[in-house]
């Protein structure tokens, strides 16, 4: 019986690693000259929300977004910062018309995204996993 169960826990398990990296998990990617090796969840939120224009090191970040009502914007809010897209949007609005800050760059489709990130000193983005190429780098969100 706990031999059963053990290999129940292994196939378990080895399902969810290989869940995890599925082609259609989204990922922070930042430029190649970004030297920040995770992210915590609080500081992503901070900087997609425009209230931190920095990265941790104090280099200066270029936020880049999908459209809000691209699929990818909303899993990217909810896996990743635990916001709603509606959210960061209001957050937006609110540094904009404040006049303390501005909205995020956006770009129309995922390989747009690459190329502007890959192109902008301090660029910061999400694509699918699917996507990635070696122009840019993959930078974990820790708790």
């Amino acid at each position: 019986m706990v031999a059963r169960w053990l290999v129940f826990m292994a196939l378990s398990l080895s399902c969810l690693v290989s869940w995890a990296d599925e082609p259609n998990d989204v990922v922070l990617i930042a430029h190649p000259n970004v030297r920040v090796e995770t992210l915590s969840r609080d500081t992503a939120r901070a900087i997609f929300a425009m209230r931190q224009r920095t990265w941790p090191n104090g280099q200066s970040a270029s936020v880049f977004v999908l459209p809000e009502d691209h699929p990818v914007h909303a899993r990217f809010s909810k896996s990743l910062l635990n916001v709603y897209p509606h959210q960061l949007r209001l957050a937006w609005d609110r540094v904009v018309f404040s006049g303390t800050g501005q909205a995020p760059n956006v770009v129309m489709s995922q390989p747009d995204m690459i190329k502007h990130v890959a192109s902008t000193p301090g660029g910061l983005g999400y694509i699918e996993r699917g996507y990635l190429d070696d122009s840019v780098n993959v930078i974990p969100i820790v708790n």
